[in-house]
């Protein structure tokens, strides 16, 4: 029986790009298209089969074990950035200054589809939801490099609406313009969830 649901909701690839050298900048560059391998997009340097933790899973693992890397892909939606960008009083907000990977117009509240839905183009190369891409700092220097006084802007503006981050399930290419279909984990919602999150 499969437990993955394709669904009726299709987006479409507006944006993707590479971040070469995170230790230089994070601002991306836009590219035209994609090759996705199991390390991640070539040529991305937050790509890797693995990764050192990081403060997000600080209550599992002490800094900088080596574990594995479902933050492969950054991806946001036209609709979220635009909100975003609304929120700091700036007209538009280019995803390069975020570290975008991939922006899809279409996938209402992006943000927050269920963790293990896959993103999947119609030559087959999918990615694997991992979850929520919580707001920070970090976009707030290229930001304010580009745009004076909107840098520390950024992470309150975003919350809820930063995208989230992938892996690659199936290797392949992505490429401006694609079709990328949703599909959702054929499962319930866990019945002790809210008491589990109030723990």
């Amino acid at each position: 029986m499969p437990v993955l649901k394709p669904t009726d909701f299709v987006g479409r690839i507006t944006w993707l790009g590479l971040v070469r050298d995170r230790s230089a900048q994070l601002e991306a560059e836009a590219v035209a298209e994609l090759t996705a391998s199991f390390a991640g997009p070539v040529g991305e340097d937050h790509g890797g089969l693995t990764r050192p933790s990081c403060s997000r899973v600080v209550a599992q693992y002490p800094k900088g074990t080596t574990i594995r890397n479902t933050r492969q892909f950054t991806i946001l939606s036209v609709e979220e950035l635009a909100a975003t960008a609304a929120k700091m009083g700036l007209d538009h907000l280019d995803p390069a200054l975020v570290g975008a990977t991939m922006v899809i117009d279409g996938i209402p509240d992006l943000t927050h589809l269920p963790p293990a839905s896959r993103l999947q183009v119609a030559d087959g190369a999918t990615l694997v939801v991992d979850i929520e891409n919580r707001s920070c700092q970090l976009p707030a220097k290229p930001i304010e490099a580009r745009h004076a006084g909107f840098g520390a802007k950024y992470k309150s503006a975003a919350a809820g609406r930063r995208g989230l981050t992938a892996w690659v399930e199936r290797e392949g290419v992505f490429r401006l313009g694609d079709a990328i279909r949703l599909h959702i984990p054929d499962q319930p919602i866990w019945a002790h969830l809210e008491a589990a999150r109030r723990a």
